[in-house]
């Protein structure tokens, strides 16, 4: 194969890079810019609702403490107390003991014991953990959060209202995601701004099709009666990508359905290594298009185009400049292409940074973080399709 027809190959990938990206920018500005906003409550709720807030936890030590003093800090705006539930999971380290501890400190703070799974069902994740804890919650609303989600002062208050104002039976929202570890920064980047455009917030938010439901796990704030109406977490008891299956569970119950961002008020750290980044992206991502074979090869395809072809690009074009020196039309479309793919994919970073802080931290490392991406999504669907290193904190989530 000579030099020209290795040209056209790459030119013409990079010319469906260019409008991979071009896309990709409409679709990520158009959900971004319009979403709606988790914004601060300006006056007391009334009559002030009461408020429970359930934190499943299995082995979250490094995590548990942090969370619940954040909770803690909440500025509600009216007389009622609110409760904090930290459902332990049969937990292997310290987390009871810190649970335990923070319950004596606190009086609206309740460590529960969560018991073993009942035979012959199959409970996979968090439900088993939430449904218990539920059990035990007697207030207006069900707040559901992570371990590793810290909670702004106004948080509460301002989901509250926010449910109240547009009258919500579940109310979620997508917080802002911190990186720390080198794999966060090149990854998380790439995969929240992946599930804006597959999520698109008002699409969300203005459909009624149970197909369109979505939802974010780490904040979920549920009505009472409308958390009853659907079964709770025990109706979705199998399900891996809970918060979606619950999203569409108040879908068919006629509920309603709200998805916000929350980047202003509440964050989450979602892992801490490329082990539990690994770990927890490829317990969901082929879940996550419904197991959708086709969809997922696209997506993968997508984010290739987006993320590392303009890099591939750059490389190219500084090894043909060597090689070959003198200029040829292959050589001037290798070229141009590739400047135009790296501003494209410059802007489209910038953007994200500007309407919701997606980091610029590592940006030049996309390709890297492409590549894992794209590993993921192919590593996703075995896991899934075989069971084969399918878990999730070193439980199996393969059918017994």
């Amino acid at each position: 194969m000579d030099l020209d027809t290795i040209l056209l190959g790459l030119n013409g990938l990079l010319g469906v890079a260019l409008v991979a990206i071009a896309a990709f920018y409409l679709k990520l500005t158009q959900s971004l810019a319009s979403a709606p906003r988790l914004q601060p409550a300006a006056t007391p709720l009334t009559p002030a609702p009461s408020v429970d807030v359930v934190i499943p936890a299995y082995n979250e030590a490094s995590n548990i403490r942090a969370c619940v003093e954040a909770v803690l800090t909440t500025e509600m705006l009216g007389s009622q107390q609110f409760e904090v539930w930290i459902a332990d999971d049969q937990s292997t380290d310290a987390t009871g003991a810190i649970a335990a501890e923070l319950a004596a400190q606190h009086p609206n703070v309740h460590h529960l014991a969560v018991p073993p799974r009942p035979d012959g069902e199959t409970w996979r994740g968090k439900n088993w953990a939430c449904a218990h804890a539920a059990e035990f919650a007697q207030g207006d609303y069900l707040l559901f959060i992570d371990a590793d989600v810290r909670l702004s002062p106004g948080t509460i208050p301002a989901a509250l209202a926010e449910a109240q104002t547009h009258r919500v039976d579940l109310l979620s929202c997508a917080p802002k995601i911190e990186c720390s570890c080198f794999a966060e920064w090149l990854v998380q980047p790439i995969m929240m701004s992946a599930i804006a455009i597959a999520y698109d917030f008002n699409a969300i938010n203005e459909s009624t099709a149970v197909e369109d439901a979505f939802a974010a796990g780490p904040f979920m704030l549920f009505r009472r009666a409308a958390y009853d109406q659907i079964g709770g977490h025990a109706a979705i008891h199998a399900a891996i990508v809970e918060d979606v299956e619950l999203a569409r569970q108040i879908r068919r119950h006629g509920l309603k359905l709200r998805y916000v961002l929350g980047i202003d008020l509440l964050s989450v750290r979602m892992y801490s290594s490329f082990a539990t980044l690994w770990e927890g992206w490829t317990k969901n991502y082929y879940l996550g298009t419904e197991e959708n074979l086709p969809l997922t090869l696209l997506s993968a395809f997508t984010i290739a185009m987006v993320f590392v072809m303009p890099w591939v690009g750059l490389l190219a074009s500084l090894t043909v400049a060597w090689l070959q020196p003198e200029l040829s039309w292959p050589t001037a479309a290798l070229y141009g292409l590739t400047v135009l793919t790296l501003g494209a994919y410059g802007l489209l970073r910038i953007t994200g940074y500007r309407l919701v802080g997606v980091p610029l931290r590592y940006w030049w490392l996309s390709s890297v973080g492409g590549v894992i991406v794209v590993a993921i999504a192919l590593t996703s669907i075995v896991k899934t399709k075989t069971g084969w290193g399918w878990t999730w904190r070193g439980r199996s989530l393969k059918a017994s």
